[in-house]
């Protein structure tokens, strides 16, 4: 199919829910504002996915890629974008990463602590799984609430003292309280922004509704062999396929204490832009990573975007309200996730409507 009817339109992008070990999704479903909200295996909402989803036992299920609700026929978006690249990335994305978006977005809720966990640098990934990206990752707390009386928490980085000997022990054991108080538990509110580079153990505690952007793989390495509601966990969904000594070797052991891991990874937001009618927060740029950014935009009755390079991943936290471009109007509201192509930075796009909150990632160089 030709899709050059659409270039310079806004894509509007599909909900693309994917299954995962540990459960969640009810806060997804009533942030859609959808009448039944139920917990269970398909927590995460991937947001303008050119990645499939990696799920030991599914493989014959293709998951994980988004389709584009604007255009007939709800094609896969990563066969639009191969379809029409200079539109939707521009001449100097095409030269510097050819026609790859670099990145993936998810919205995770999490009704139970997801396993103990970490995911590859680049080095790493390269090494075992022939892959030029990690999978290194920032969270934005959208969110929170309590479960079963617990406050919502992280689990993150090593304590000092934390060796790989000792690491290795209380995993062959799966001596779980052991594991968890090798990291530090942070307390997390709305608002809250972390980074997390490849290599950094973690956890996502039980009441945590983020959003998470991340290198566009799906390499997660499991030191839990059972989660916390009681999954069995297959082998190869713990070391992905690598044999549990290289996975341990996936770890990074440099540990700090709590308020330099605080100071290393925890992000303040920075403001970029504001106005009457609008004002722009960086939340994760080029203070952790080159690898990409998120910006919090929150909007009144009416702004006008300024021209910027590369393409845009929009979701719609909250509101409502219209986009007007030189080809198109286009209603958005809460739980829109939306594809702006470059092709766009030389034009104008209007957004107007009720106070609109927007979460924005995209390139550093956006």
């Amino acid at each position: 199919m030709d899709y050059s009817p659409w270039n310079g339109c806004v894509l509007k992008l599909s909900e693309t829910r994917v299954w995962r070990t540990y459960t969640g999704g009810a806060k997804l479903d009533q942030w859609r504002n959808k009448t039944t909200c139920s917990v269970g295996n398909f927590p995460e909402d991937w947001v303008a996915s050119t990645t499939r989803a990696r799920n030991p036992g599914r493989e014959d299920i293709l998951e994980g890629y988004s389709r584009v609700l604007n255009i007939p026929g709800e094609p896969y978006l990563k066969d639009v974008l191969l379809d029409q690249p200079e539109n939707y990335f521009g001449t100097k994305h095409l030269k510097q990463m050819g026609p790859q978006l670099g990145m993936l977005i998810k919205l995770i809720d999490a009704n139970e602590r997801l396993t103990i966990q970490t995911h590859p640098d680049r080095a790493y990934a390269k090494k075992f799984f022939g892959s030029d990206y990690g999978k290194t990752e920032s969270w934005y707390i959208f969110d929170t609430y309590s479960v079963n009386g617990e406050e919502p928490c992280i689990y993150f980085g090593f304590k000092p003292g934390v060796t790989r000997e000792e690491w290795k022990d209380v995993f062959e054991r799966q001596d779980i309280p052991a594991m968890l108080n090798c990291l530090h538990r942070i307390p997390v509110q709305a608002g809250d922004s972390f980074f997390i580079p490849g290599g950094l153990p973690h956890a996502i505690g039980a009441g945590c509704f983020l959003a998470e952007m991340q290198e566009p793989t799906d390499f997660t390495m499991r030191t839990e062999l059972v989660t916390p509601d009681g999954l069995r966990i297959q082998e190869n969904q713990c070391h992905q396929g690598v044999g549990y000594e290289n996975m341990l070797d996936c770890f990074h052991y440099d540990a700090l204490p709590l308020e330099e891991t605080c100071a290393h990874w925890k992000s303040s937001p920075r403001l970029l832009e504001s106005g009457d009618q609008f004002e722009i927060t960086s939340m994760i740029d080029d203070r952790f990573t080159q690898l990409f950014q998120m910006n919090r935009i929150r909007v009144g009755a009416q702004w006008t975007l300024s021209p910027r390079a590369g393409y845009r991943i929009w979701v719609v936290l909250r509101g409502q309200g219209m986009l007007h471009t030189e080809k198109e109007e286009l209603p958005i509201r809460q739980g829109d996730f939306l594809f702006l192509p470059a092709s766009l930075s030389n034009g104008q796009l209007v957004c107007t409507g009720e106070p609109l909150e927007i979460m924005e990632c995209g390139l550093p160089e956006m």
